[in-house]
């Protein structure tokens, strides 16, 4: 039997976090992927949390890096890094090394994919695989993936928006765009800075996104404001704003579209038996996009089909790849 003496593991390496399952225990970790490096020594100062707690307060010596960008690797050395410190800890730092069965969007290039399989056995897998992300999430969300029926599913990620419709245990269409949740962070950043006059860094955005975001300006008016920090454009120095619900669902507003198109472009490549099924069943939200107040409700008047948000949307694509652990013995013979 394979991987004796040690847990396999599926890894939801994702833009923003990254999220590790242990075959028979579960969610075991979930953190930042951020990663702080001494650009002197290239030593490897922090990673996750700690690092992330470093973005904006790091002295000059100090580089936090973000190295996986719209879903892909960006800087591949420091993923090989962060990888390894997570499969370390996921397993407590001993064991024989694990099979690793890691989820990628399902529009990357082959050699994209390659990069994600390389970086892991140098972190220390045994082998690994990989799973699109939307069919994990799929799995992730309790669809009923290996059925001869149609389910259709969105997963807003941190760097890209993965939409799938599957049937029969495989992808039938799907779409892939780099318009996420850091997206529309920056789409925030760049709104308050040229209507407030007031420089915020992506942590607060994300917290405006996450307090009082929706995907409907006629909700937003009922949400009210938040208090952010930052700097003020005109004198350099600090000061504090009060931003509407309203403001954010503008900033936002653009993005959203784009990714609601997708949903209607996948809508459109996709038979018309799956159409109907979709029509049925519904379209599955998953990933932190999915929890922006309102999305379902916008979605599903533009597309005109149910629309519903899955049980612990964070955690639909780490589930998923971690239930495709099951099925890795059908990989290896791939």
């Amino acid at each position: 039997m394979f991987g004796l003496g040690t847990k396999n593991i599926g890894i939801d390496l994702g833009t923003a976090n990254t999220l590790v399952y242990v075959d028979g225990k579960g969610i075991v970790l979930r953190e930042p992927s951020v990663v702080a490096r001494n650009n002197h020594s290239d030593e490897i100062v922090a990673v996750g949390d700690e690092a992330e707690a470093m973005i904006g307060r790091a002295p000059a010596s100090i580089d936090v890096i973000r190295p996986m960008r719209d879903g892909v690797i960006a800087d591949y050395d420091t993923t090989v890094a962060m990888l390894k410190y997570y499969i370390e800890k996921a397993l407590g730092g001993r064991g024989s090394k694990p099979y690793v069965m890691v989820c990628v969007p399902s529009g990357i290039t082959t050699v994209e994919k390659r990069a994600v399989i390389d970086a892991t056995r140098v972190a220390g897998a045994r082998d690994a695989y990989v799973i699109e992300e939307p069919f994990a999430a799929a799995i992730g969300a309790g669809l009923p993936v290996m059925d001869p029926t149609g389910s259709m599913v969105v997963d807003i990620g941190g760097g890209t928006t993965d939409v799938a419709t599957i049937s029969l245990g495989g992808i039938v269409s799907s779409r892939s765009v780099r318009m996420a949740g850091d997206k529309l962070d920056d789409s925030i950043v760049s709104y308050i800075r040229k209507n407030y006059n007031l420089l915020i860094g992506t942590p607060t955005a994300e917290k405006l996104k996450v307090k009082i975001g929706s995907a409907s300006m006629d909700a937003a008016k009922k949400l009210g404001n938040e208090t952010v920090r930052g700097r003020d454009l005109l004198t350099g120095l600090p000061r504090a704003a009060e931003v509407s619900a309203e403001a954010v669902a503008a900033a936002i507003h653009d993005d959203l579209q784009e990714i609601i198109t997708t949903i209607k472009e996948t809508l459109e490549s996709t038979s018309p038996e799956i159409s109907a099924d979709v029509v049925d069943h519904g379209i599955v939200l998953t990933g932190g996009g999915a929890l922006i107040q309102n999305l379902a409700d916008i979605i599903s008047d533009e597309t005109q089909v149910p629309v519903t948000v899955a049980q612990d949307p964070l955690d639909c694509v780490a589930k998923g790849t971690g239930e495709s652990l099951k099925s890795i013995e059908v990989m290896q013979k791939k």
